[in-house]
């Protein structure tokens, strides 16, 4: 599902949030997958700016003002586009 809806986007600018470069600020276009519920519990929803902080076994995001920690398989789930 996550791949049909990316390819609704822009095919050059929809990405997954483990592969955003880290400092690029992002706008959540799509959550898709089974944790889609634990992603917005942590404050992960469309249409929101995240911030690419660090690269590693977990990824840190900053999103409304606030660090969080994912895991890579959570990063998939979420569909970005840079912020325009």
């Amino acid at each position: 599902m996550a791949h049909a809806l990316a390819n609704e986007l822009t095919a050059d600018s929809a990405m997954t949030l483990n592969q955003a470069r880290v400092g690029c600020d992002m706008t959540i276009q799509v959550l898709s997958g089974p944790s889609c519920d634990r992603l917005r519990d942590l404050g992960f929803c469309e249409q929101l700016q995240v911030r690419k902080l660090a690269n590693g076994r977990n990824l840190i995001c900053s999103v409304c003002g606030t660090r969080l920690a994912i895991s890579r398989e959570l990063a998939d789930q979420v569909i970005v586009a840079p912020v325009r």
